[in-house]
């Protein structure tokens, strides 16, 4: 009942080369020094294997325009299909990544290059423990102080079996112990 998830891209490439996308919700972030995320992925899924034996992986955060592809590549194999050519009106373009060998995929806002730091056997699914090695951001999405706009991204989550948009923020981190400031005061001063 811990939801809502991340709707997140799962991207690899085998030795020769051959890239996989999947849909996972089971992702998040475990560590911030060295940043480290992680990904739960069943055994049975074509990109486990992938992996497994490549060390390698991107996870590429989805949009409101991502979500009818996001469903698909989640549904659909690789073993199956290639999900970088999918039909109809769902487009996930494979991109170059600057550290793995994994692709991006460029109409993601935020994907994050991996390096997979260990494997935990859970059960149903197995963790990936990924070190950060690259962030690739799509700049429309930054503000002048390099920050992610998350309300202009249209990101979404899941929740049973359901994707949800996200956008809109309800305060800053310490907004609630925050001191009013005085008017006339210089706006970096406090009470």
């Amino acid at each position: 009942m811990l939801y809502p998830l991340p709707a997140v891209l799962v991207t690899c490439a085998d030795n020769e080369g051959n890239a996989n996308v999947m849909t996972a919700a089971w992702a998040g972030t475990v560590c911030s020094d060295p940043v480290m995320v992680s990904v739960s992925i069943r055994k049975e899924r074509y990109s486990h294997g992938i992996i497994a034996k490549t060390g390698e992986f991107c996870l590429c955060l989805t949009t409101e325009q991502m979500a009818k592809a996001t469903d698909f590549v989640g549904v659909r194999s690789g073993r199956d299909i290639d999900k970088f050519n999918l039909p109809g009106d769902m487009k996930l373009t494979r991109g170059q990544a600057a550290k793995v060998k994994a692709p991006i995929i460029e109409e993601s806002p935020v994907c994050l290059e991996c390096r997979v730091k260990e494997i935990i056997e859970l059960g149903s699914h197995d963790m990936f423990i990924g070190e950060v090695l690259a962030t690739n951001v799509d700049e429309k999405y930054l503000d002048e102080n390099g920050g992610f706009r998350l309300e202009k991204s249209g990101l979404i989550t899941y929740s049973h079996g359901r994707y949800f948009s996200l956008g809109k923020m309800l305060g800053k981190f310490g907004y609630s112990v925050r001191k009013n400031r005085k008017k006339g005061k210089n706006k970096d001063e406090k009470r």
